[in-house]
């Protein structure tokens, strides 16, 4: 079942102001004063935690004992963590490693 096509303009249209909404709150909010600690420190140690817990999470299901034994996981890794310390770019090195993985996949 299909919505009719105002329903869908409509549901587009809310979204889209709850979403620039959201993403316009913390600029109207800390305009003129300063974000509280807990804010910095959010800022500053949230973004390593989750890059972490993915790094975990890509890593968890690889079977170290079938051929290719992570060669391709560890390589593609590897090349992502040089990629960023080289550029300091996170859109190239997430790019980068992943095509580096899909090629060496391919590969193997």
């Amino acid at each position: 079942m299909t919505m009719p096509l105002p329903q869908v303009l409509i549901a587009v249209a809310v979204s889209a102001v709850i979403t620039l909404s959201c993403r316009a709150f913390p600029f109207v909010i800390f305009a003129r004063k300063e974000p509280p600690p807990i804010l910095r420190f959010v800022e500053k140690y949230i973004p390593p935690m989750i890059i972490a817990i993915l790094v975990v999470y890509c890593m968890k299901d690889i079977d170290f004992a079938v051929k290719p034994f992570g060669l391709t996981h560890l390589a593609a890794l590897v090349v992502t963590v040089l990629l960023h310390l080289w550029k300091r770019n996170s859109m190239i090195s997430i790019f980068g490693g992943t095509i580096f993985f899909m090629v060496l996949d391919k590969l193997l």
